[in-house]
């Protein structure tokens, strides 16, 4: 039977199914990067590229599925997928992580695994408790990232969602014999200005909040709102869409969230964060086990060994690239190379039309020439 187009032939199993040959899994003093640099071109990205699309849960931030290309190299598979309404000048960090994790090295870890919050997507607020419960009894998280502020929502469902987890996630922990409070964190994604910001928080902070993230997306705003709110600031979509310097965060922010596929990589996003010196939390992009599993690198390989991580998405995937999805288990990610399963992978694709998978392979082509080839140059030469 024919293989769909852009799919590897699947006569060759070799690369297909998750694999630990890369030293992944060992104590991290026993972990090498084994595979040589290789600088590709763009015919060797697409070479074996496969797009896919896999069904989520439910709706996240306006999407049913999660598209994407899986590149596969000498080092592994890289996944490209950034979100439509990102320019080609901004998707192209996405291509350069995908082309270090396939064709570059990662650093070594620093440890073997991270503590992951779980997410809780902008939902009724009997959903998002439910959610919250599951995530603590079913993968052991403690800490909860709750999203505000989504478009057509009053003050009054976010306080009705906030106040839903905290009830459900403090019931949880004592359920299992957890000391403590869970944490709760908040996602504007810059949907707030800063007199709604200032308003919303004053009610939120009572559900006892660790920070919000990204609640403006003005710096100045973000400056003020720090000065008038008693709860720490996160930036994200400052650092990943708007270029700011790190410098200029350190009077603005208390934690910066990096998220491999928009900073361009995982040495990228170590070199980053290297002198920034508040909380550092990385972060996914609704990633599948593929781009997942190189956000766990990077939290792994920080200097500095990080609170709960943003890599909990899995668990909104209702279908991954792997037959089994990369979700916390006792609040955890270990870090590990993951490729898919071939079954896994040809349901992904198959989900596409030829149109669509078209569309992916012509993304990464435009974005190759809108910056993404210096980038991916820059990915590979940095693990050299």
């Amino acid at each position: 039977m024919p293989t769909p187009s852009g799919a590897p032939p699947t006569s060759d199993s070799s690369l297909v199914g998750r694999e630990h040959d890369f030293g992944f899994g060992l104590p991290p003093e026993r972990v090498t990067s084994t595979v040589p640099s290789t600088m590709p071109e763009l015919a060797d990205l697409l070479h074996d590229a496969v797009p896919f699309a896999l069904p989520l849960t439910r709706s996240f931030r306006g999407l049913q599925m999660r598209e994407g290309l899986l590149i596969r190299g000498p080092s592994g598979w890289g996944e490209f997928a950034p979100f439509e309404d990102y320019t080609s000048q901004q998707a192209a960090p996405w291509l350069a992580a995908a082309a270090e994790a396939a064709f570059g090295t990662w650093p070594q870890p620093q440890r073997v695994e991270v503590p992951v919050n779980a997410i809780i997507p902008a939902v009724h607020a009997d959903d998002a408790a439910a959610i919250a419960r599951s995530a603590v009894l079913d993968h052991g998280c403690t800490t909860v990232k709750v999203k505000v502020a989504a478009p057509g929502e009053r003050l009054a469902d976010d306080e009705a969602r906030v106040a839903s987890v905290r009830d459900a996630i403090d019931v949880a922990m004592r359920g299992v014999g957890r000391e403590g409070r869970g944490k709760i964190r908040l996602d504007a994604n810059a949907g707030w200005t800063l007199d709604e910001a200032a308003r919303a928080l004053a009610r939120l902070v009572a559900y006892d909040i660790d920070y919000v993230e990204q609640p403006c997306g003005e710096l100045e705003d973000l400056q003020r709102l720090r000065e008038q709110v008693e709860v720490r600031i996160a930036v994200d979509e400052s650092v990943r869409i708007g270029g700011v310097a790190m410098g200029e965060l350190e009077s603005i922010a208390d934690v910066v969230i990096v998220k491999v596929g928009p900073i361009g990589g995982v040495r990228a996003g170590l070199r980053l964060v290297q002198d920034w010196p508040g909380e550092v939390v990385v972060s996914g992009a609704l990633d599948s086990a593929v781009g997942l599993a190189a956000g766990v690198t990077l939290a792994t390989a920080l200097p500095r060994a990080p609170g709960a991580c943003g890599l909990g998405t899995g668990a909104l995937l209702a279908e991954d690239v792997v037959s089994t999805p990369l979700v916390p288990v006792d609040g955890m990610l270990g870090v590990q190379r993951v490729s898919p399963d071939l079954d896994a992978l040809m349901r992904a694709r198959g989900r596409l039309d030829d149109d669509q998978a078209r569309h992916w392979r012509e993304r990464a082509v435009e974005v190759w020439h809108s910056g993404g080839a210096e980038l991916v140059g820059q990915a590979i030469a940095g693990g050299v």
